[in-house]
């Protein structure tokens, strides 16, 4: 079998079991959508801070400080 015919099978499969949904089944897959986008941006924003940019101006210095990190000893 063709691949693309796989993956397009599969899409489809789902698609079709969305719209055959009833109302209730709908909004609950809504709501769980939502639900983890949310929760998704506040982990990202909360818990992992983007450093390097916040405390290293160049690409050069990130790069370094990386470099130095990673290849330390104990």
């Amino acid at each position: 079998m063709n691949r693309r015919n796989i993956f397009a099978r599969v899409l489809f499969f789902y698609v079709d079991g969305f719209r055959n949904l009833s109302g209730w089944g709908k909004k609950l897959w809504i709501i769980i959508l939502l639900k983890g986008i949310v929760i998704f941006v506040l982990m990202k924003l909360l818990f992992f801070p983007n450093v390097l940019n916040q405390n290293y101006d160049t690409d050069a210095e990130r790069s370094n400080h990386v470099l130095e990190t990673l290849t330390k000893s104990k």
